[in-house]
């Protein structure tokens, strides 16, 4: 009498990672529906562990293309919006991520934030934390110069409303997506997550504002943005991959304005680079924003920051307009705003 062998039945997963990972001739990107659907399977916990870390590596190596990118921030975004319907009643100005931290300069890009909030632009920050060993973050910082973060859609609009800007965490954003952050110190790599949690956009804001690190993805996040309808998108090589102009050399910014494809070249701000800081000591910025210290480079980099900003809101018509309406909003802000 034989013996009949049930058929094998392959995971539905399965296919994704074959896909990223048939070698070198037969590898290839996945197209945009399969991005949504793998990254759908993801969110629904529908991919097994082991199947996850392979699919983010193979990712990884190859390194996400727009496409992918687009397929992954739409099937994220739907589950975000099921979870926080409210985040696009929030009437927020500009979109802010972070999520890189700082590990040589201070975060001055907090200071343009609260410039730009003193002014009366409402900034809506997510980001992640304490997923790369040795910087400093957001929130952390935050939570030390005296300001509440939002856990909820309620939070978010008590403290928009209250200061015009609100940091969001991803852990409460969306933390299945935060889960896959944390394991930036298991597998000793940055996964795909960090590239498409900077184009969530979760509020819907109409201006955008992106840091990356590595400049081949100014394009790459440029174009995706404009895929996923985003009419204004600016992207820059950040310092240390945060929405922060470095002052001391060259910046591009890679953007979509009023839905068309742009790039603009803002010169260095000094003939000189500054050395980086020795230490990094939180209390240095609250004393900048309060007049008590001088810091040529923190200012400097503050300041033209807000400019990109501006420009990127279109409240500027030339670089030159926004470096003046960024000084004086540096020169008037609220010096008691931090405590």
């Amino acid at each position: 009498m034989k013996t009949s062998i049930p058929p094998a039945h392959e995971h539905p997963f399965a296919q994704y990672v074959r896909i990223l990972g048939k070698g070198k001739k037969g590898t290839r990107s996945l197209t945009e529906e399969e991005a949504f659907d793998s990254m759908s399977m993801i969110m629904e916990g529908k991919a097994l562990d082991v199947q996850l870390g392979a699919f983010l590596m193979l990712m990884r190596v190859k390194e996400e293309s727009s496409q992918e990118l687009v397929g992954f921030v739409k099937a994220v975004r739907g589950h975000i919006d099921n979870s926080h319907s409210q985040l696009r009643e929030l009437a927020i100005d500009l979109d802010w991520s972070s999520y890189a931290g700082k590990r040589r300069h201070l975060p001055w890009y907090l200071l343009a934030i609260f410039a730009l909030a003193n002014a009366g632009h409402r900034v809506f920050i997510h980001g992640a934390s304490g997923h790369t060993i040795d910087r400093i973050y957001s929130e952390d910082v935050l939570g030390e110069l005296g300001f509440d973060i939002a856990k909820t859609d309620a939070d978010a609009t008590r403290l928009l409303d209250k200061t015009n800007f609100c940091y969001f965490p991803l852990e409460f954003l969306c933390p299945k997506l935060h889960e896959i952050i944390e394991l930036r110190n298991t597998m000793g790599l940055r996964s795909p997550v960090h590239t498409l949690a900077r184009l969530l956009n979760p509020c819907d804001a109409p201006f955008v504002m992106q840091g990356i690190f590595h400049p081949s993805y100014r394009q790459v996040h440029q174009h995706a943005a404009m895929a996923l309808g985003y009419q204004n998108v600016a992207v820059i090589k950040g310092e240390a991959g945060e929405i922060e102009r470095n002052p001391d050399v060259e910046c591009i910014s890679d953007s979509v304005v009023k839905g068309t494809l742009c790039e603009e070249t803002w010169p260095p701000m000094f003939s000189k680079r500054h050395v980086k800081e020795a230490t990094l000591e939180i209390d240095v910025i609250k004393q900048v924003w309060q007049g008590e210290q001088d810091h040529e480079y923190g200012v400097a980099a503050t300041i033209g920051t807000i400019a990109l900003a501006l420009k990127a809101m279109q409240k500027a018509e030339s670089q030159e307009d926004a470096f003046s309406q960024a000084q004086n909003l540096w020169n008037n802000r609220n010096k008691d705003f931090i405590s």
